[in-house]
């Protein structure tokens, strides 16, 4: 693999795979044959179709329908508006979507009526994916087919529960006797490679992830291969073929993997790429550079247009399951910026290997609109479910394979995991990765030369951005889950295995910030992945280790002394000669908790009501001052072998005096500081500042802080300068 010498003190004689850096803190399923594709889905999951509807009391959402103004039917869980965005009428408008439940809401084996605004029913396929503790549905996937849908247009369904029935699904032959026919091809140094869907379908290898009367959807894989039938070693075809037999039109998902972890002579390869689908040419791009562990997607139908339609579910329903956090719902996000997302989202930055409006060098500092717990775009469309949000969102989700973190393993086929190899890593010296157990040399293999691995998109764990999670939650497609999870695996392995803990998965030797995005997407990872999927408990277990380690580290353990709630492992007290820290990369780590917390890891509210002491004593504390709460460094101990600061207001005193000089938040404070009365420190109008960066901190407080965090976040809303968060909002977060 590319090397590169890592830039931190401890690390430095360690190396990083894959172009991968850590930057310094302070720098800124089942195989079946053919007559049995139905018989078992990729998850072990079964569909449910709807049938008759059964009211039923608990979890009802009665009254007005808050989208459109019209009385919901007695048991709506919740509703779902389709708007058309075609300037022509459709008729029979084939729609998938995803949809996140409340625990108990819907219940184990209960099935959906969708309820058309008109009084209409529609039947809806439910494909169930992921269940809550108690069995009742978490997420699922729901297919169904509008009779009729005009230009701008916008229908309301309400989701009502009902007794599920059994279904009836086409077999893969479907499509393949209507005429179905896709390729992909990659020319190579004047050697065509292909992959063939049909024949692909035919082999009896496929994988299915949607099985119902409404649409099903099978996988199926192959190397490319020349007509000779000569595999390419690291170049894979992957196609989703989603049927909806009642239009007799199928959603055709492409994607070429350059990802295989153990696959020697690595490289960047440059290629000519052709999709056809049904005889037409879709996608073609000459000369693609494809890089190394990286993959790219296209989207394209069969017999008949991409149907038109923005399907926008229901904000508040979706903040209630906690599946996200509490944005601020009164934000209204102006026209003038989801313009500008239209107009930004156009040229090179949406084609294959882009980043979209991701940042393609992840080190990069400053305040920027990918970092928070979900990126700033992926929020407003959460707050508007507007369409041109919604395709930045979707289209910056399909870039997030153009990052060279995507390592698969081809004895499993799935994103490779370190419980399978517990001494692999990007980061080491060649001797950590030999697992002293079996003997196997773990280590990724070598670039095939210095130059072969070129590309400009550079990954790591301390500003990873949020891409995938809501993409998949919202829409079903495995593709968005693999993301996740490729993303998630990174996480779990980029460190040294001495460091990490084997297969344990411990974020712990990382940067603050990057401990807390790296749960992060642990946790919903292991929230969202299928029960059935082979990975859901792996992801369980890298979260349940971290947690454990961190509860046994400061909420039981030797570091139980550590009054202030501070993350004090890893490479977090790295200012002032070792006697400093960064609150803002705490706050996020005391964010990412709490997220785990509501995404139900009881295990995280322990640390929670630890960790939200800092926060806290920030702004409310003995001796402290909240306008400087959101400084950007605080001392909190004498050197670098001394204990922590017993108290916030010892902290205050050796951090920040002038802080103490006069009255706090008072004319004179304003005056010392260059700041106007009543204003934080730390950029406190701007979105990205460092009082927004505490914002989701102390939200968490005043839920799981007592009286005590609730009065912080008090102190903290009553403030008198603060962000417009309706151009950027992902800091946006409120107590629930």
């Amino acid at each position: 693999m590319k090397f590169l010498t890592h830039p931190l003190t401890k690390r430095a004689a360690y190396t990083v795979l894959f172009g991968a850096t850590l930057t310094a803190c302070g720098s800124g399923g089942s195989t079946t044959d053919q007559n049995n594709v139905l018989s078992s889905s990729m998850d072990g999951t079964r569909s449910m179709s709807l049938g008759t509807y059964v009211p039923q009391s608990r979890g009802t959402t009665t009254g007005t329908n808050t989208n459109t103004g019209a009385t919901n039917p007695a048991g709506t869980i919740t509703t779902v508006r389709f708007e058309g965005t075609s300037s022509a009428a459709q008729t029979n408008v084939p729609v998938t979507f995803g949809q996140v439940f409340v625990a108990g809401d819907l219940p184990a084996n209960s099935g959906l009526v969708g309820r058309l605004e008109d009084g209409s029913s529609l039947p809806l396929q439910v494909d169930v994916k992921a269940k809550h503790a108690d069995g009742s549905v978490r997420h699922a996937i729901i297919s169904t087919v509008l009779p009729t849908l005009n230009a701008s247009e916008v229908r309301s369904m309400s989701l009502i529960r009902g007794t599920a029935s059994a279904a009836s699904a086409a077999p893969i032959t479907a499509p393949l006797d209507a005429g179905f026919t896709a390729s992909v091809s990659a020319t190579l140094n004047g050697v065509r490679y292909s992959a063939s869907a049909e024949e692909l379908m035919r082999s009896g290898k496929a994988k299915v992830w949607l099985s119902g009367a409404t649409a099903t959807e099978w996988q199926v894989m192959a190397p490319l291969t020349t007509s000779t039938g000569v595999q390419h070693p690291h170049l894979t075809a992957r196609f989703a073929i989603r049927w909806y037999p009642a239009t007799k039109k199928a959603r055709i998902d492409t994607v070429v993997e350059n990802n295989w972890a153990f696959e020697p002579k690595v490289q960047t390869f440059t290629y000519d790429a052709n999709l056809t689908v049904g005889g037409k040419t879709v996608f073609n791009k000459p000369g693609m550079m494809h890089y190394h562990h990286a993959r790219w997607r296209q989207l394209a139908w069969w017999n008949g247009a991409s149907p038109e339609v923005n399907v926008k579910l229901n904000t508040g329903y979706l903040i209630a399951t906690r599946a996200v956090p509490n944005y601020d719902q009164t934000l209204s996000i102006p026209e003038s910026q989801l313009s500008a997302l239209k107009t930004e989202w156009n040229g090179a930055i949406t084609e294959p290997m882009a980043t979209g409006l991701a940042l393609k060098n992840m080190p990069t500092t400053g305040g920027r609109r990918d970092i928070g717990l979900l990126p700033g775009w992926t929020v407003m469309y959460l707050l508007s479910m507007d369409k041109r949000a919604r395709d930045v969102t979707l289209g910056t989700a399909d870039l997030s394979g153009s990052w060279s973190q995507h390592v698969r393993d081809k004895q499993t086929d799935m994103p490779v995991s370190v419980i399978d190899y517990p001494y692999m890593s990007v980061l080491g010296r060649g001797g950590d990765m030999i697992n002293q157990k079996t003997g196997r040399d773990e280590r990724f293999p070598d670039c095939l030369s210095p130059t072969s691995c070129y590309t400009p998109n550079e990954q790591d764990t301390a500003h990873q951005p949020n891409l995938a999670y809501v993409p998949y939650l919202v829409t079903g497609d495995y593709y968005y889950l693999e993301e996740l999870q490729f993303w998630g695996m990174y996480s779990a392995f980029v460190d040294n295995p001495y460091f990490r803990g084997f297969e344990k998965g411990l974020v712990i030797p990382d940067q603050v910030r990057g401990q807390a995005w790296s749960l992060r997407t642990l946790a919903e990872a292991a929230y969202i992945t299928p029960d059935s999927h082979p990975l859901k408990s792996h992801f369980t277990t890298f979260v349940n280790n971290n947690l454990d380690w961190f509860n046994n580290t400061y909420t039981t353990g030797a570091a139980t002394g550590n009054a202030l709630g501070v993350i004090t492992n890893g490479y977090s007290i790295v200012y002032d000669e070792g006697t400093g820290l960064a609150p803002w990369q705490d706050d996020f780590f005391t964010s990412a908790v709490g997220h785990a917390a509501e995404l139900g890891f009881t295990k995280a509210e322990n640390l929670l009501r630890w960790k939200v002491k800092f926060p806290i004593a920030r702004m409310v504390g003995q001796g402290a001052c909240w306008i400087g709460a959101a400084n950007y460094t605080m001392k909190v101990r004498d050197s670098a072998n001394s204990p922590i600061y017993a108290t916030i207001g010892e902290v205050f005193k050796k951090s920040s005096p002038d802080y103490l000089s006069t009255a706090c938040g008072s004319e004179a404070m304003a005056k010392v500081l260059n700041l106007r009365v009543g204003e934080m420190s730390g950029y406190a109008p701007e979105a990205t500042g460092y009082p927004a960066n505490m914002q989701p901190a102390l939200a968490y407080a005043a839920s799981y802080g007592g009286t005590e965090g609730q009065k912080a976040w008090a102190l903290f809303d009553q403030r008198n300068f603060k962000p417009n968060y309706a151009y950027a909002p992902q800091f946006a977060i409120k107590p629930r």
